[in-house]
């Protein structure tokens, strides 16, 4: 869109700055919520870039509407799929068959790899909430200094998951962002977060075995977490995990990756009270007792449908009947429709009512942040900023995607918010690909990488890995704070070689 009125560059660059900086100061100091903080923002910069009232309006509507058109079934179907499979118990069993499969030794990487892939679908909160208790149980299986190899683990599949991996709220709020086709986007997020869990969990199991970990000061009595005695097997408002930590700390607003959006606010050692809204509980016996490839199978040939539908594209093949069911929307709902039907037969329609209700009130705060997240992105696109960076950059060069990396880095270490800073990095610099040929995927990938980096205090999985697995506040800084920054290193070392071949 033309801006109404004629703006120099170095204006559009420093009101860009200035919006994104009045949109951290927003949330950070003033703890305001991040959806108004980034319509604010996107309102600055199109009136101070010359786009004019009528312009700035179509940019911060078009780009809600624009984003949710193209992503917003998409994270309802994942969602609502990742409820039902909580509320049928499958990651339980997951966890089960992964320890007979892989053994104690093998075990922090396979749950780093699961968590990261084929659990994506499921709302992070949730996922931990229902994993960590299974990963402490498991911790001393798996030999010396098991219990921060798994919460590492945890942490690490958590985080590279939400931004790297197809239906992980990031991965495709960045896709929609960008315009990268969702085929393309899972496909290479799959080639960046093995090598990128794998590395980084091998990483940090050296530096746990050497000596960095301290039981007596890095370790602490858990929060008891779990479904109270007597709860109702299907209704959905069986109890929450409890908080059983003295000055457990408060929760405030969190963003739909975990990342808290309110600041440090109550933070201090020895807090992490669960949140109260994470989730139903799992529901009691089933009716009959599926095999997990049955229960699993509908998301995984959902996912396959959709890299089925990219792999014939990027070949030039056409096939109509995998070019429907290829895409994403149809493939999605495929996998939803499937994975209702399995839980239906196997724990009844009760089960399925509070699964869909679950799915619905935690698919809302993400629908909206995603929504303004493209309204921010297209009013800087608007505004011109492609041409003016495309200037610096072409397409052989690392400098775009190690910008957008750092962007995002220093984004996330202000708000806390994986996904609001992977957005907000990739909405910066997305007009610069069409200008210099580079792949939108790879911003996509960069930004997500960037917004791992230094997960601390102002997160609520930094606060749920502390208080679930038993960990002091130092001792998370290490096992999730400083393994999650790793993994955002070596996500960038691995993508910027795909720069070379994408």
């Amino acid at each position: 869109m033309p801006r109404g009125i004629i703006v120099s560059d170095t204006v559009i660059v420093v009101n860009t700055a200035v919006a994104v900086l009045a949109v951290v100061v927003l949330i950070v100091r003033f703890r305001l919520n991040p959806v108004i903080s980034l319509v604010i923002g996107a309102v600055y910069l199109g009136l101070t870039a010359g786009l004019g009232v009528t312009g700035t309006v179509d940019a911060v509507t078009g780009g809600f509407g624009d984003i949710l058109a193209d992503v917003g079934l998409l994270i309802a179907f994942g969602v609502l799929t990742g409820a039902m499979l909580h509320h049928a118990g499958a990651i339980e069993r997951l966890v089960s068959a992964l320890l007979t499969a892989c053994g104690p030794r093998g075990m922090p990487y396979a749950t780093a790899v699961t968590v990261s892939t084929a659990l994506q679908s499921i709302f992070v909160d949730v996922l931990l909430v229902i994993s960590a208790p299974l990963a402490r149980r498991i911790a001393p299986r798996i030999g010396d200094k098991g219990l921060p190899r798994m919460a590492t683990a945890l942490a690490i599949g958590l985080e590279c998951g939400i931004v790297f991996m197809v239906p992980g709220v990031g991965a495709v709020a960045l896709a929609g962002v960008l315009g990268v086709p969702l085929g393309q986007m899972l496909i290479l997020g799959l080639v960046v977060v093995v090598p990128t869990v794998l590395i980084a969990t091998g990483i940090m199991s050296v530096l746990l075995r050497r000596g960095w970990w301290d039981p007596a000061r890095d370790e602490q009595e858990p929060v008891a977490a779990g479904v109270p005695a007597g709860a109702d097997a299907d209704s959905p408002d069986t109890a929450a995990p409890a908080a059983g930590s003295a000055g457990g700390r408060p929760t405030g607003t969190g963003s739909p990756d975990g990342g808290g959006t309110d600041g440090g606010h109550g933070a201090g050692p020895g807090g992490g009270a669960v949140p109260a809204a994470v989730g139903t509980a799992v529901s009691g016996t089933a009716r009959r007792e599926l095999p997990l490839a049955l229960l699993f199978g509908p998301l995984l040939v959902g996912l396959l449908l959709i890299a089925a539908g990219a792999v014939l594209d990027a070949a030039g093949i056409t096939h109509p009947v995998i070019a429907f069911l290829g895409e994403p929307v149809i493939a999605l709902l495929l996998a939803l429709i499937g994975t209702t039907a399995v839980v239906g037969v196997a724990h009844g329609r009760g089960m399925v009512e509070a699964a869909v209700s679950d799915g619905f009130r935690e698919s809302g705060q993400i629908l909206i942040l995603t929504g303004v997240g493209g309204s921010l992105a297209t009013t800087i696109s608007d505004a011109g900023l492609g041409e003016i960076l495309g200037s610096f950059f072409s397409a052989g060069t690392a400098a775009p995607l190690l910008m957008v990396w750092l962007i995002a880095a220093v984004l996330h270490v202000a708000i806390g918010s994986v996904t609001i800073s992977a957005i907000t990095a990739a909405g910066v610099l997305a007009p610069v690909a069409p200008v210099i040929g580079l792949a939108p995927v790879l911003i996509a990938l960069a930004a997500g990488a960037g917004a791992l980096f230094a997960v601390h205090v102002t997160s609520n999985t930094f606060w749920l890995l502390q208080s679930l697995l038993g960990q002091s506040v130092r001792g998370t800084l290490k096992t999730c704070s400083v393994g999650v920054s790793i993994a955002s290193v070596v996500a960038i070392l691995v993508i910027l070689p795909l720069s070379l071949v994408v």
